[in-house]
């Protein structure tokens, strides 16, 4: 099948941005990384930081290996599955692990460099942390686009001819981005424990108990601290980004080549749009990167301002080029589809807009936590638990309503609910989700600044720099703060849709493998004892085919376990976290107790036995909770069959969803509220309403930086499992 000359345009922007992400490096590398203090904080995060990585790739890697045997076993032995699935999974893997890697080395450069600049100006700072974010977002989507080409091109070549290829060839890359959800759920479990770990243990003993500033040098854990925010909210938050900016392009495309099906030439131009609108948003996010600056003295309204021009403009060009794009591809329908990714776009500001309410101190809510510190920690940690229940309805609402306008703009308002209108409609939730994603680039990069301004505060403080570089550092974290939660508040609206898209790729999977057990002499006899035609089937016959309906338990029951998978998840999680951080409180009590002049600054602490504490505890808390979001898919799928799973992947992503947004709000509030009485608020820092923020900001800890953000990466993990075990499900399951 001739792939258009437009599709070109995936890989020259794929190109464009891995360039781009090069040249940011280079600049950040080419600034002053300060005095020799600061150069030798830098160098024990980057060593400590690249010890973990290198370690938690090792552990991965086996992972990798015996679920890429698995595959091969089941593709190549029981033949329920393509033959293309071992490795598609495996470079998925690899391309995740790969961005992570990058965004995490530039980051580990980047903090020193940036607390310098502090050190001359807060626009110097902002331009150095945002820039070197920029190399994050940039790598993400230069990899993730230039993974979907190869794949694309490669697989159109093998099955040119093929009667059914543009369905075969999407259902088969979308199996990559298992490997890429696997990837990317280790990374954001293990480093989310490793973060928190230190975090907690610094914070609990160092703050409370000994009375001495964050990032104090006579802190144990505080370079162990530093490092996390590096593994967690770098590498892991890199790799979660990659699976759904993948996802969300892939699962498009195969819903595309399902509703044109009988359309070739429109089949063809559905499946590329996403990716082409991808392209662009990679040229339209450089714009929005090259318009972030600030000036002297900047508020934190001014800050977020100019955090918020760049994103800003970044969307509104690609909300108008998508129409340009879906109008020259003649999609049918042009208009409605473009109204589609507009949907979507507008979900992700209104979603970015809302958390950003929610959890910064210059609104109500983070205000009123901040305000409650005045009698006790008790009620710090009531206000913000209901705080983030209450974050919960807007984004619920605005995913809720996103999904039934880009249904109905695609399908042209057919509310017939057959099948071509279901396809066409489906299609349209798929393309949404590109629409969030499409100016990752920036979005992304807004996200990553983030733990690279707490590092180059961390820096800041531990070099002993002037109150007035302290001052800007601080400026530039609480911003961070802020950017971090309205990015994993993106990050999870987006997971929503896609994993909704994944949805209906997992029937579309269920398809190809019964046209596969068909031609292997399997036959399919439906309730009434009519034998079933896979080849022949629209998506509703399946449902009938498989009773999927409310009226039957198996759905019913699937619905329930995805409901406490995603509350299993968070409770091992969070146990994790805590078994892990008790080890670091002992640990910090210890050394202040037993190296005499810590406390004095006349001594030095160990602090290489807190990296080595956290890294153990990550590597080992991580195995349990990230295979069972594997296992249990496929576990519901042989006891339970397709109507099971179906049910499973609705409840986890509902469950998860609100779940996910209601932790990562709850928690970024009470970082904010810390911030807001450290800023002289309430007593200011020592105070006793300060000790209180303290115990609501650990608390806040596991849930917006280990639990919550690894939910997302959870319910879009179990419908790629699901996808990927369709063959398995349809020959052994129940």
């Amino acid at each position: 099948m001739n792939i258009p000359s437009v599709f070109w345009l995936v890989p020259i922007a794929s190109v464009v941005a891995l360039g781009m992400a090069w040249s940011f490096f280079r600049q950040m590398m080419a600034e002053d990384e300060g005095t020799p203090r600061m150069r030798e904080i830098a160098l024990h995060v980057r060593r400590g930081a690249m010890a973990y990585l290198k370690q938690q790739y090792k552990v991965v890697g086996i992972v990798f290996v015996v679920l890429a045997l698995v595959f091969s076993f089941m593709a190549y032995v029981l033949q329920v599955q393509n033959p293309w699935v071992p490795f598609a999974f495996l470079t998925g893997g690899f391309f995740s692990g790969l961005a992570g890697f990058f965004g995490m080395k530039t980051a580990t450069y980047a903090s020193a460099r940036t607390a310098n600049a502090a050190r001359q100006g807060l626009n110097r700072g902002l331009k150095v942390a945002f820039r070197s974010g920029a190399v994050m977002g940039l790598v993400v989507v230069g990899l993730g686009l230039l993974d979907i080409a190869l794949w694309f091109v490669a697989l159109n070549y093998f099955y040119a001819g093929d009667n059914m290829a543009l369905i075969t060839i999407t259902t088969t890359m979308l199996t990559f981005g298992m490997g890429a959800s696997t990837q990317a759920l280790f990374a954001r479990v293990g480093g989310g424990i490793y973060t928190k770990a230190a975090d907690v243990g610094a914070d609990l003993v160092g703050k409370v108990e000994a009375d001495i500033p964050e990032d104090d040098p006579r802190n144990p854990a505080t370079i162990a601290d530093n490092v996390g925010d590096n593994v967690g909210d770098v590498a892991g938050m890199g790799a979660d980004l990659y699976e759904s900016y993948c996802g969300s392009i892939l699962s498009t495309a195969a819903l595309g080549a399902t509703a044109f099906a009988l359309n070739p030439d429109m089949q063809m131009r559905a499946v590329i749009a996403p990716m082409i609108i991808a392209s662009v948003g990679i040229f339209l996010s450089l714009v929005g990167i090259y318009l972030v600056r600030t000036k002297e003295g900047a508020t934190m309204r001014d800050l977020l301002r100019s955090l918020g021009l760049g994103t800003n403009v970044s969307a509104v060009l690609i909300a108008v080029a998508s129409f340009l794009i879906l109008y020259l591809l003649q999609i049918e329908n042009w208009l409605g589809v473009s109204f589609s990714v507009l949907t979507g776009l507008a979900a992700g500001v209104i979603i970015g807009q809302a958390t950003e309410y929610y959890t910064s101190q210059s609104y109500k809510p983070t205000q009123q936590i901040a305000e409650s510190s005045q009698t006790g920690s008790a009620t710090v940690i009531i206000k913000g638990i209901g705080t983030g229940m209450i974050s919960t309805m807007i984004p619920v609402v605005t995913i809720s309503v996103a999904i039934m306008l880009s249904y109905l703009f695609a399908n042209g308002f057919d509310l017939t609910m057959n099948a071509q209108s279901i396809s066409t409609g489906l299609y349209g939730i798929g393309i949404a989700a590109v629409g969030m994603l499409s100016t990752l680039g920036i979005t992304l990069a807004t996200d990553a600044y983030g733990p690279i301004a707490d590092n180059a505060g961390g820096n800041a403080e531990m070099s002993g720099l002037g109150e007035d570089v302290r001052h800007r550092t601080d400026a530039l974290d609480a911003l961070g703060n802020t950017t971090a939660a309205t990015g994993k508040g993106f990050a999870i609206g987006s997971a929503a849709l896609t994993a909704l898209a994944l949805l209906a790729s997992y029937v579309e999977e269920i398809k190809i493998a019964m046209i596969r057990a068909v031609e292997q002499g399997e036959t399919f006899v439906d309730a009434a004892g009519n034998v079933f035609n896979p080849a022949a089937a629209n998506m509703l016959d399946y449902m009938d085919y498989f009773q999927v309906t409310l009226m039957n338990p198996k759905v019913l029951v699937g619905a329930f376990i995805g409901g406490m998978a995603a509350f299993l998840f968070c409770g091992l999680t969070m146990g994790a976290v805590g078994r892990a951080a008790q080890t670091m409180v002992e640990e910090v009590r210890r050394q202040f107790r037993e190296i005499k002049g810590i406390l004095e600054g006349k001594a030095t602490p160990d602090y290489g036995r807190c990296v080595a504490i956290s890294t153990r505890s990550a590597q080992k808390e991580m195995i349990f909770p990230s295979l069972l979001a594997i296992l249990i898919p496929i576990v519901v799928g042989l006891l339970l069959g397709v109507a099971g799973v179906m049910g499973l992947l609705v409840g986890g992503l509902t469950a998860g969803f609100t779940l996910a947004v209601f932790m990562a709000n709850a928690g970024g509030a009470w970082d904010n509220a810390k911030k807001m009485v450290e800023e002289g608020n309430f007593g200011g820092k020592g105070s006793a309403c300060h000790k209180a923020t303290i115990v609501g900001d650990t608390v806040g800890d596991p849930f917006k930086d280990t639990s919550g953000p690894s939910l997302n990466i959870l319910i879009k993990l179990m419908s790629m499992v699901s996808i990927v075990m369709a063959g398995l499900t349809v020959a052994f399951g129940m």
